[in-house]
C-alpha cells in the first residue's frame, strides 16, 4: 500500500484549491442581484488571456455552472450570490474544499466587456458573448 507524505497531501489540496480558483477567476468584475447575473444564463463568459488563449464559463439558472479552462480542461459545480459577489464551488473534476467569490458586472448584458485578473494576477479581458460557445479547435481556442 502506497502512503502519501503530509507534504504531498498538502500540495494536492493546494493544487485542487488553485484549480478551482483559476477556473473561475474570469468572473472578476462587479454585481449584486440575480438580475445582474441573469444575462449570463444561456450565454458565455469568455476570458481572453495575454497569450490569446480563452477560458469559458457558463452559469445556469438552477445554480449550476460549467467551465472549460484555457488548457481545455472541463470543470463544473454550483454558483451562488453572496452580497455583491458570485461564488463558485467546484464539484468536478474534484470537489474543491473552498468557494471562490468574485464580483460580476452590475447589469452586464450580452456584449458587456470588462477587465480582471486571474488568481495569479495575470490581467484578462472578459466579455459576455451570445450563446453557449464551446471551444472549437481544442484547448484554449
Amino acid at each position: 500500500m502506497r502512503m502519501r507524505s503530509k507534504g504531498g497531501r498538502a500540495r494536492t489540496l493546494i493544487r485542487l484549491a488553485l484549480g478551482g480558483w483559476v477556473a473561475f477567476s474570469a468572473l472578476n468584475a462587479q454585481a449584486g442581484t440575480l438580475e445582474d447575473v441573469a444575462a449570463a444564463f444561456g450565454n458565455t463568459v469568455l476570458a481572453t488571456y495575454p497569450d490569446g488563449r480563452h477560458q469559458r464559463i457558463w452559469l445556469h439558472e438552477d445554480g449550476a455552472y460549467e467551465a472549460v479552462g484555457r488548457r481545455g480542461k472541463p470543470s463544473s459545480g454550483r454558483w451562488s450570490l453572496k452580497g455583491d459577489k458570485v461564488c463558485l464551488k467546484q464539484h468536478r473534476p474534484f470537489p474543491a474544499p473552498i468557494s471562490y467569490c468574485t464580483h460580476f458586472p452590475a447589469q452586464g448584458d450580452v456584449g458587456a466587456t470588462w477587465t480582471g485578473k486571474d488568481l495569479a494576477g495575470v490581467p484578462i479581458q472578459l466579455k459576455l458573448v451570445k450563446g453557449v460557445q464551446r471551444p472549437a479547435n481544442g484547448p484554449g481556442s
